[in-house]
């Protein structure tokens, strides 16, 4: 599910000096080990699940059992395609799906506080509101990071992360796991098979 910030997008300019490293940039997401296909669009998806790898955020979400997950979209064909409408869910081995975490549900982890702030609905959407005792750190990472790309447009990569809840779900929760990406529309608004990414294929290329 997508978001796009009202209040708390200049976080992370404020904030540089709390981020660990850059994000190397996005290649074509073909280039990716856990990647899905289909009429010259290609989803990838690389799991941030382990240390360095992780450092790049200013909180240690694995430390509280969020995977941040870096989304990858390639445009190969000649039109643009809408993600205004698209579902993002990740499908653990056993059953059940999960959405893509809020700020909130992390900040309520981490600090064990009330939800802060407050969430617009509009449509698949939402417009964040920061709200007064918002943890910095958390809202920047996702102002900074966050995949919020409504179209991708011709021969053009878009990359972001989501923030994804495992907790419960063992130690390997990557583990026979898919993301699905829903309701990707064509240049028409016509919808397009579901893309299902197995990560598996990451883990297998990933090191141990």
């Amino acid at each position: 599910m997508l978001r796009r910030f009202a209040t708390c997008a200049l976080l992370a300019a404020t904030l540089p000096a709390l981020a660990e490293k850059k994000i190397d940039p996005a290649t074509s997401a073909g280039q990716y080990a856990a990647h899905a296909t289909q009429e010259g669009i290609t989803i990838a998806a690389d799991p941030y699940d382990r240390l360095p790898k992780e450092d790049v955020f200013r909180v240690d979400y694995l430390k509280y059992n969020f995977i941040p997950i870096r989304i990858v979209v390639t445009n190969d064909t000649a039109l643009p395609i809408s993600l205004n409408d698209v579902r993002i869910l990740l499908l653990p081995a056993e059953s059940g799906k999960i959405n893509a975490a809020e700020p909130e549900d992390v900040e309520r982890r981490v600090e064990g506080a009330a939800r802060r702030g407050t969430t617009i609905p509009i449509g698949p959407l939402k417009i964040h509101k920061q709200g007064k005792a918002a943890d910095s750190k958390v809202e920047a990472d996702f102002s900074e990071h966050e995949y919020s790309a409504l179209a991708v447009e011709p021969h053009t990569t878009r990359a972001g992360f989501l923030f994804y809840d495992v907790q419960g779900l063992g130690q390997h929760p990557l583990n026979g796991a898919k993301l699905v990406f829903r309701q990707v529309r064509d240049s028409s608004g016509k919808e397009m098979y579901a893309f299902e990414v197995p990560l598996d294929a990451y883990l297998a290329k990933a090191p141990q």
